[in-house]
């Protein structure tokens, strides 16, 4: 009977159920979607007058400082993607409250008429470039160069480049982060075949089989069904990525097939394949501490073990992006070790709170009527889940943003990324040294730059404080999709391993994207080659978004003055100067040199109607920080005692006018290696997410109560630009001072 059962209802059931399946599949991975082509950008050229008063304005403000030379300030972006992006595609869609497709003629269009860059970098990540996205980069970047004007003075120079996208929660000596490739030069015989990306080389590389891919788009698909074309253009995009071989291992670059995708698995594997090539370029380290893909354990310094660290192409770091900043070595951990030498989740103070005991605090706040002992065996095992978890949200996953206060975040640091990682930090490499990788390889010496990190085609969005979804990275689910996604039920008091889809993590995160920050070079011309020097050179500086002008010199060098960026060894007292002046304030609106070029609406779709548009006004410049650092020698001294923030502080004129200050050092003796940078801050302005949870706070600082600003949830308001009152500020790179060399014989 049973038999017969099986035979004649459950056999055909379950063949019905693998059609159903095989159609699934089918769909997901073979129907439909098309590629979106690089795009067309406007071909006119900007007046000629406009440019050349960039510079007048600039060197005018630089007179009046004092700070007369033959170099001028430009401004760019090297950190900017497109929706040739796996995760910008992603962020698109309409499930994301997407704009749709922005291609790489939308960045070239922003960065000339929306943000009037002097300079930019294409970036999307490597590990999805198929050979068809990166010819159509290519010839998009070579387009934007064409458009430009006399390329010894034009009005943008476009460089071209990838993102090497690397993370690991595998434990210590795994994890690199990501980091910017930039080339100098555009020609086809003078850039790589194919992008390198990180691992094996693809970002569709994980356990789920293609099967389980195929059902995940479906679904996401059969939830919107009246957006249906951006999904199955999507399916294409992520078929043509995954469709891909992997080029083989152990076989020079020059040698491997054209249609591969290309991975190196270390920062090592990646500047041998560089230098394989030979072309030149620059790798950045960007979003070092953003917790979201730094682990805890995550250190700068191991990079600085022989092979991690090449000085020759690592000669920039990202310290600021739209994604937070990555400068202090803040006193924060979630650890401490128990009697046993275990890791344990460290009790909460006045500089910071563990997110492992805010979950066990949410926890406690749950437990009715259950005994003390119980409700402290709750706790407990709370806390050792955040510990464990990738991301500690999902432990209590029905929990409210709010609910977590500010966990995870130091206390008082300007606009710190997300999950705060103080051992990735700017200040924590600089200070950092390994004598058994040599002295060059075995010290990071890094200028300190800007840049936007921006997933929407819009290089150097920080000229307004506006738009935070679009100028800015901040993503939510759309309010169907949310609903459908979130924990239902009352709330649990027993913690969960990592339960929930959404949970707190994706809404708070989206308080902690700004705008943008800049890269500012000091150049000898307009000229692709000269802005490259001075990148080279370290000539250059970052802004939190506003363009802040800013020298500093080394006054008494032994041949003269040095300006930043520059190792001069000296046994000399040193004597430094600053010059900063504050950036213009925005009219609103664009100038008329852009809107009789632009259309209206290609204004409002991608500069939103508002461009750069300086006014005559500059913001003052209200103090100037200095920060000392002295490197380890053996490499064993503790970093927190080498690390002087701020050594000295410098108050500055409130009209306006600019300012300059003059300091010593008679403390250094020339007997080892000192480093000074300097922060030029301005006076408050409201800034999107200035205040990435608003929090009301006691007397000590301590968060008592949050009022996030999530982009999707109950909670999310759209007309709510989240503004917040910061000083924005410049990071000048840092001037190194050494010991002379002592002279043999």
């Amino acid at each position: 009977m049973l038999a017969s059962i099986f035979r004649f209802a459950i056999l055909p059931l379950l063949g019905i159920l693998f059609l159903l399946f095989a159609a699934v599949v089918w769909i997901g991975e073979g129907l439909g979607g098309e590629r979106h082509p690089r795009g067309q950008l406007v071909e006119e050229a900007l007046d000629p007058a406009q440019v050349a008063l960039r510079r007048e304005t600039r060197e005018a403000a630089g007179r009046a400082l004092g700070a007369s030379r033959d170099t001028q300030i430009l401004f760019g972006d090297l950190h900017v993607h497109t929706t040739y992006s796996g995760d910008a595609f992603a962020f698109s869609l309409p499930i994301f409250q997407g704009e749709g497709v922005h291609p790489p003629a939308d960045a070239c269009d922003f960065a000339r008429f929306c943000a009037d860059l002097d300079f930019w970098s294409i970036n999307d990540h490597a590990e999805s470039i198929t050979p068809w996205q990166w010819t159509e980069t290519k010839q998009s970047i070579r387009e934007c160069n064409a458009v430009a004007g006399d390329p010894a003075n034009p009005d943008l120079v476009s460089f071209l480049g990838w993102e090497w996208t690397q993370s690991s929660m595998r434990g210590p000596r795994t994890h690199y982060g990501h980091k910017n490739v930039v080339f100098r030069d555009t020609e086809e015989e003078r850039v790589p075949t194919r992008p390198i990306g990180a691992g094996a080389g693809g970002l569709f590389e994980t356990p789920l089989p293609g099967a389980a891919w195929a059902l995940l788009r479906f679904g996401m698909t059969l939830g919107d069904l009246d957006n249906l074309r951006p999904y199955l253009d999507f399916h294409r995009f992520t078929r043509d990525a995954r469709a891909l071989p992997r080029c083989p291992a152990g076989v020079p670059v020059r040698d491997l097939p054209v249609d591969c995708l290309e991975g190196a698995e270390t920062p090592e594997q990646l500047f041998d394949k560089l230098d394989d090539w030979g072309f030149p370029s620059f790798v950045v380290p960007h979003g070092t501490s953003w917790g979201i893909h730094a682990p805890e354990f995550a250190d700068l310094s191991e990079q600085l073990a022989p092979g991690g660290h090449d000085p020759a192409r690592q000669k920039l770091f990202e310290v600021y992006s739209g994604h937070g900043a990555s400068e202090v070595l803040a006193s924060v951990s979630e650890t401490v070790a128990n009697e046993t030498g275990q890791p344990v989740c460290a009790e909460p103070t006045d500089a910071y709170l563990p997110c492992c005991w805010q979950a066990g605090e949410l926890i406690r706040a749950r437990c009715g009527d259950a005994s003390p002992e119980i409700c402290e065996a709750r706790v407990e095992r709370a806390r050792k889940l955040a510990l464990e978890a990738v991301m500690p949200y999902g432990v209590v996953p029905d929990a409210r943003p709010a609910e977590w206060l500010d966990c995870g975040q130091p206390r008082g640091a300007f606009m710190a990324a997300f999950e705060y990682r103080p051992k990735m930090s700017a200040q924590h490499g600089l200070a950092s040294r390994d004598p058994s990788a040599g002295p060059e390889a075995g010290a990071f010496r890094f200028g300190l730059i800007g840049s936007s990190d921006n997933h929407k085609a819009r290089p150097g969005p920080g000229y307004k404080e506006i738009g935070r979804r679009a100028f800015g990275d901040a993503y939510g689910f759309r309010r169907d999709w949310y609903d459908r996604l979130s924990v239902p039920g009352e709330p649990s008091p027993e913690p969960q391993p990592g339960a929930g889809l959404l949970g707190a993590g994706f809404e708070r995160g989206a308080s902690f994207y700004s705008t943008a920050g800049l890269v500012a070079v000091h150049a000898a011309g307009r000229d692709r080659g000269s802005i490259f020097d001075a990148l080279g050179a370290r000539h250059a500086y970052g802004t939190s978004g506003p363009r802040i002008l800013l020298w500093f010199d080394l006054e008494n060098g032994p041949d003269g003055p040095a300006p930043m960026g520059s190792e001069v060894r000296t046994r000399r007292a040193p004597r430094f100067t600053v010059r900063a002046k504050g950036a213009f304030e925005q009219r609103a609106g664009c100038p008329d040199s852009v809107t009789t070029r632009v259309s209206p609406e290609r204004l409002d779709r991608l500069c939103m109607g508002e461009c750069h548009h300086p006014g005559d006004t500059r913001v003052p410049i209200e103090r100037i920080e200095v920060v000392r650092i002295r490197p380890q020698v053996t490499g064993e001294e503790p970093i927190e005692e080498r690390v002087d923030d701020p050594w000295r502080v410098f108050e500055c004129p409130a009209d306006g006018t600019g300012c300059r200050i003059d300091f010593e050092d008679p403390e250094y003796d020339g007997q080892q290696e000192f480093l000074y940078y300097v922060r030029a801050l301005q006076t408050p302005s409201g800034a999107v997410n200035g205040d990435p949870l608003r929090c009301e706070r006691d007397d000590a600082g301590r968060c008592l109560r949050a009022r996030p600003c999530p982009a999707s949830g109950p909670d999310f308001d759209p007309d709510d630009e989240c503004l917040s009152p910061v000083r924005e500020r410049a990071w000048s790179s840092p001037i190194w001072l050494r010991p002379p060399l002592e002279r043999a014989g």
